[in-house]
């Protein structure tokens, strides 16, 4: 008889008190604080086992994706408690800046490597919104969608 496995990932350990659609929001307008350009959010619920949504956005330099980067980390912090539980990528040298909340991980590009990767494109499956500056309501993280 085959031995059943008891382990568990990370990620079904984790609970968070805060909602990722409320994450995603914080992150959005920690974005567009520090001038993002092409502010994107997408809906994985359904879709992907892992994350509920993706924040994509560029920034145009490496000094903007370092703030980019500071904001977001800051904001999600002090407004929700939360940590990014990894990072890929080292603000100021990568073009590629990857901060993982579980049920949300951001994407801050440079706009070379956005359009080389276009995580849109992959994902195409998922519901995508493109998230003007200053907008009050994203329909993709309202609660009764």
């Amino acid at each position: 008889m085959p031995a059943v496995s008891t382990s568990t990932s990370a990620r079904e350990e984790w609970s968070s008190p805060v909602a990722g659609r409320h994450l995603a929001r914080l992150a959005v307008d920690a974005a567009h604080e520090k001038k993002a350009i092409d502010v994107t959010v997408m809906d994985l619920r359904g879709i992907s086992d892992e994350v509920d949504y993706f924040v994509i956005c560029t920034g145009e330099t490496d000094v903007q994706i370092r703030a980019i980067v500071e904001s977001v980390v800051e904001k999600l912090k002090d407004e929700a408690g939360e940590r990014p539980s990894h990072r890929e990528g080292i603000p100021g040298f990568s073009r590629w800046i990857v901060l993982d909340y579980f049920d949300l991980v951001v994407h801050v590009f440079n706009p070379e490597l956005r359009s080389y990767y276009d995580l849109e494109r992959l994902w195409g499956d998922a519901p995508t919104e493109r998230v003007a500056d200053g907008a009050t309501e994203i329909v993709l993280l309202l609660e009764d969608v």
